[in-house]
């Protein structure tokens, strides 16, 4: 019994330590999308210029998650980890501190570059100590760390931005010294079950996820702004009102978990296919209700927030990772679907800024809704075909047992 309650308490520690390593990388994503406002007055940039600032980070995020990711089936997912975190501050620790647009736009990628490793090795670290009854559920919970740590990182941003603005020194400074303390403690502590001398416990998938995360990160770095000037809040209650987006994935996350295991029976791509049609619903309506006021904004972006958000650590967590724990290549599976998926946010900056520069604050919306449709439409055609080759399974099995 001492044993059993042993491994569940390293289960849980494992999984807490996880959530706090990818919800501290958003401390270092999210501040970009809340001083864009202030950039612009500082350094007379245009939102184009402001756009291209985004690809900096998310190009080699998504490009360095397909050709690094096997760096934690080789060397361990403790040691990926630490470096990605350790890496990542020290690339953002010094960014407030230059005004040069180009050199935003090396430490950007080299931020992208370090942090591209982060999801597909703490799903790694995961699969080792939860087996595959568990994990449903367990990603549930451990999906809500990128929208828990969105929250943190913008509030952290707007509290600093109110404090030390125009100076954006502290803005970058603090959130990194957090992610550098929080990488030494992956090192030091994040140990699979093989080092403690513990038995270890498709294409339209990757098109989906790269439709998600566009509509994500759409709102990720431009919804402050946007609230801003289109809807005239002011910067504080733009920033802080942003983070209800997060606060919805936080929800849809645990929430779509519930379902899928409990209403679902298991059949995630189901219950995935139903949160997008959710989320196209409601990212309409809520660029429909823009002007009705703070209390229908909020809900909107609450409920698009967990629609799109809730499908994300099925989508690039623990469907890729069963595929790939056959041949003990979880992380370079999960780290090929999440990369390939991070093609969307890639695209996003300039060409929501070009848009937003073009025809005002509705036509990333008009983006955003037809995305999200998308994502729908794809999301059908992979339930349909999982339904065929079920059945082809089961008339397999009938036509054996008859022979």
């Amino acid at each position: 019994m001492a044993t059993m309650d042993g491994y569940k308490s390293r289960q849980f520690f494992t999984l807490l330590l996880n959530w706090l390593s990818y919800a501290s990388t958003y401390l270092l994503r999210k501040p970009l999308g809340v001083v864009k406002a202030d950039m612009a007055k500082v350094y007379n940039l245009s939102r184009t210029q402001l756009g291209f600032l985004d690809t900096a980070f998310l190009l080699p995020y998504a490009v360095m998650q397909m050709t690094l990711s096997s760096f934690g089936d080789k060397y361990g997912p403790r040691r990926a980890l630490a470096v990605c975190l350790i890496c990542s501050s020290l690339s953002m620790i010094s960014f407030g501190y230059w005004n040069s647009v180009f050199m935003f736009s090396v430490l950007l990628f080299l931020n992208g570059t370090a942090q591209s490793t982060a999801w597909p090795n703490a799903v790694k670290s995961l699969t080792g100590w939860f087996s595959n009854k568990q994990r449903m559920t367990i990603f549930g919970l451990f999906g809500t760390s990128s929208f828990a740590g969105g929250i943190l990182g913008t509030a952290m941003a707007v509290q600093l931005l109110s404090m030390f603005a125009p100076d954006m020194k502290m803005i970058f400074f603090v959130p990194s010294v957090i992610v550098g303390i929080v990488g030494i403690l992956d090192y030091l502590f994040l140990n699979s079950p093989s080092e403690l001398g513990i038995p270890d416990a498709n294409a339209e998938l990757s098109w989906a996820t790269c439709c998600v995360k566009l509509v994500r990160y759409c709102m990720y770095m431009w919804l402050p702004m946007y609230l801003y000037q289109a809807l005239n809040y002011t910067k504080v209650q733009a920033g802080y009102l942003s983070t209800v987006f997060e606060i919805g994935g936080v929800v849809g996350t645990t929430a779509l978990g519930f379902v899928v295991t409990r209403l679902l029976q298991g059949r995630a791509v189901y219950g995935v296919t139903l949160a997008l049609l959710g989320s196209t619903v409601f990212m309409a309506l809520f660029q429909y209700t823009g002007d009705w006021g703070l209390m229908v904004n909020a809900l909107f972006m609450f409920l698009a927030g967990a629609c799109n958000c809730g499908v994300d650590p099925y989508l690039s967590g623990s469907i890729p990772a069963e595929i790939g724990e056959r041949d003990n290549a979880q992380a370079a599976a999960t780290g090929l679907v999440n990369g390939f998926g991070g093609v969307g946010p890639i695209i996003e900056g300039p060409v929501v800024g070009w848009i937003a520069d073009r025809y005002g604050w509705t036509g990333p919306f008009y983006l955003m809704v037809a995305t999200s449709l998308l994502s729908f439409l794809i999301m059908v055609k992979a339930h349909r075909m999982e339904q065929s080759m079920k059945r082809a399974q089961f008339m397999g099995t009938i036509t054996a047992e008859t022979a």
